[in-house]
């Protein structure tokens, strides 16, 4: 095989493709052996997580629905597989390809915080695990064009509205006050309005306040606003209250940049349990305004549960963003609420709703993470979110690490982007991070399943604040295209170590960057360096290409859905699905698409296969191809790439599920958990 320098296409510089050939690569099928790495000697079954409580919008259910049942039938894929290897010869290839080898912020005062309430103690509980059903089990039907499938149904109730395509910062009903979540008739209480006053505090287990109160400080002498810790009480239950119906409201007129009617952000976006997340909140004009705060789950469809209410706090209006070139920074701000973080919450991906009385809404998310093992991590691509951000998105002075605008209005390329951003300011319009979609997805879909998840962000990767050798797998759920030499490293170290890695999105490891202290903290600068020519950002496969850990590299993007080929479909991993060679998932390949460049090296292996080869055609019309990577490292880590953004919203999305990606996703993170 051709090791050499040549790279693959990078075609986010639609010039540089302009005129060139497609280049159809050569594909190398290896054996596929099926053989899990043994279990890590000394991990222990993590506790699943503790019952939930929910609001007035959203019955009580637990984290983990306890009414889950499972058909009949092998509980694992692993089962049917032959002893010491899958069924797939060494040199399989798809009939149509060829083998080949180949300023600092003013000091305020300290702002008091009322203590966590202390947690129950939990009762033990055994551990469960996900089942997935095989043809004997009764069949559901699959998208249009496919055969009835084996298994149950996998769609939970619609979270995410209105998705117009595979890939949007979906409206979350359950943030935005449009509707009830899996109630289409019934309109949410928006936060801060006397109805979801009362409901907080009449008995509801969504959130039991432990105080009704507020501590004002004056602005002027100490710099913050109003101040307390309000968290759940999960103690004494109480029958949940329904809320009366408000009239609904459309999810995207309560957050914008221009008007500014409330924003806010973390100084720290991912916590332990017991640490605490500090708010700094505009608002515009100053008026009284609340926090809700969820956790994202399925929870029997409805996509999350409330799990606390601040008191009324009072807004005020923050000093302008701080701009210097295209950077943008608030951390400035004064702070307006701290949370303290109860021990007992269990970890996740959690959002904060600001709404004022009036019906102004803002998010903020922040992650709480453990230090527990579990068998698989989720890292949230938190540097790609900030890179993508560009607050304020006012059509003059936002800008990202991709994007900016210029005083005339206009959406500039990234040549004349940012080079550093900050993490210190909101996220651009809604509030919620960009492509935090699919990261739902995968998030709703796994925990429906009851997989032993913890959460982290890449930022705690790159500083060392989590282990990642301590789990089975690493999962990336979503668009991760923005990665720091110590993050990388840190994924290198584990996947040697014999942790597998899972990319459920495509174009990661696209771009390089460093980061550096602002006066807010470690790590708060984000800066991509540029190439001479051009302006563009430098990419990893310049140095170090990203096939060298994916066993793929982004190809382009893809400006049409396309359907994702099947192929190899005899490997364990199709296994269950129903999937035939050649079947084609339909709008399965979308936003971006990696695929495999014969001449980049590849990363050590002693077994490697492509499981999907798909046609497409680029912006210019010219055809190319995507990928879906699987091989196994001299460690016996699994690294699977997904080679496409449409895996994660086929696994949970309203509209863009599709059982066969389902189940495939379910038999690789069994086959990693060693579930059998």
């Amino acid at each position: 095989m051709d090791q050499g320098g040549a790279n693959g296409p990078d075609t986010d510089d639609r010039k540089d493709r302009r005129g060139r050939a497609a280049q159809e690569a050569d594909e190398t099928r290896g054996p596929a052996r099926n053989r899990a790495p043994d279990a890590t000697p000394g991990r222990t079954a993590r506790e699943p997580h503790p019952a939930l409580p929910a609001g007035p919008a959203l019955p009580p259910v637990p984290a983990h629905p306890a009414g889950l049942t499972h058909p009949a039938g092998p509980a694992d894929a692993e089962a049917s597989s032959p002893p010491g290897g899958s069924r797939l010869g060494a040199d399989r290839v798809p009939p149509d390809e060829a083998a080949s080898q180949a300023p600092q912020a003013p000091q305020a005062r300290p702002v008091p915080r009322l203590p966590a309430p202390a947690a129950p103690a939990a009762p033990a509980r055994a551990r469960r695990r996900p089942r997935v059903p095989d043809a004997r089990e009764p069949a559901a039907s699959g998208p249009a064009g496919a055969s009835r499938l084996p298994g149950r149904a996998w769609e939970s109730a619609a979270l995410a509205r209105a998705a117009a395509d595979p890939f949007p910062e979906p409206p979350l009903a359950w943030l935005a006050g449009c509707t009830t979540a899996g109630s289409p008739t019934t309109g949410s209480t928006t936060a801060g309005s006397p109805t979801a006053a009362a409901s907080a505090t009449a008995g509801s287990t969504t959130a039991v306040p432990t105080t009704t109160g507020s501590t004002t400080a004056d602005p002027a002498t100490t710099g913050s606003t109003t101040t307390g810790s309000t968290t759940s009480d999960p103690t004494t239950p109480a029958p949940p209250t329904a809320a009366p119906p408000t009239a609904p409201r459309p999810w995207y007129a309560t957050a914008d940049d221009v008007r500014r009617p409330i924003r806010g952000f973390t100084s720290d976006s991912a916590v332990a349990p017991g640490e605490s997340v500090a708010f700094r909140v505009s608002v515009e004009p100053p008026r009284p305004f609340t926090v809700e705060v969820y956790r994202v789950g399925h929870y029997a469809g409805h996509g999350a549960a409330r799990m606390a209410v601040s008191p009324p706090l009072d807004g005020l209006t923050q000093p302008p963003p701080l701009v210097a070139g295209r950077a943008v920074a608030c951390h400035h701000w004064w702070l307006s609420w701290r949370l303290d973080v109860p021990p007992h919450w269990p970890p996740g991906a959690y959002v904060a709703v600001l709404a004022t009385a009036d019906g102004e809404r803002a998010h903020v998310p922040f992650t709480v993470r453990d230090g527990t093992p579990a068998d698989l991590l989720l890292v949230l691509p938190d540097l790609t979110w900030q890179a993508h951000n560009v607050y304020p998105e006012d059509g003059r002075t936002g800008a990202g690490l991709r994007h900016a605008w210029d005083e005339r209005g206009r959406l500039l390329g990234e040549a004349d982007a940012a080079v550093t951003v900050s993490a210190d300011r909101p996220y651009a319009g809604t509030g919620l991070p960009p492509d935090v979609g699919p990261v739902y997805d995968v998030v709703r879909w796994a925990e429906r399943y009851g997989y032993d998840l913890g959460y982290a962000h890449a930022t705690d990767l790159h500083a060392g604040r989590v282990d990642p050798t301590r789990y089975r797998g690493l999962v990336f759920p979503g668009p991760d295209r923005y990665w720091s030499a110590p993050l990388r490293r840190a994924v290198e170290a584990a996947r040697d170590a014999g942790t597998s890695l899972v990319f459920l999105g495509a174009g990661a490891l696209a771009r390089q960057v460093v980061t550096a202290p602002s006066p807010a903290g470690p790590d708060r600068l984000l800066t991509c360096r540029r190439q001479r020519s051009g302006g563009r950002a430098a990419p990893w496969r310049d140095t170090a290409p990203e096939q060298q850990l994916l066993g793929i590299q982004h190809a382009g993007r893809v400006p049409r859905p396309a359907p994702l080929v099947v192929r190899n479909t005899d490997h364990w991993l199709w296994e269950g699905t129903g999937a035939a060679e050649g079947d084609e998932l339909p709008g399965l390949v979308a936003g971006d698409a990696d695929r495999y460049h014969p001449r980049t090296a590849l990363p050590p292996h002693t077994e490697r296969i492509l499981l999907a080869h798909s046609p497409y055609r680029d912006a210019d019309g010219v055809r190319r191809h995507q990928e879906t990577s699987l091989y196994r490292a001299p460690s016996g880590a699994l690294v699977f790439a997904a080679g496409t953004a449409g895996w994660a919203p086929a696994l949970d999305r309203p509209g863009h599920a599709d059982p066969r990606v389902q189940r495939a996703t379910a038999n690789l993170l069994d086959h990693i958990c060693k579930r059998a």
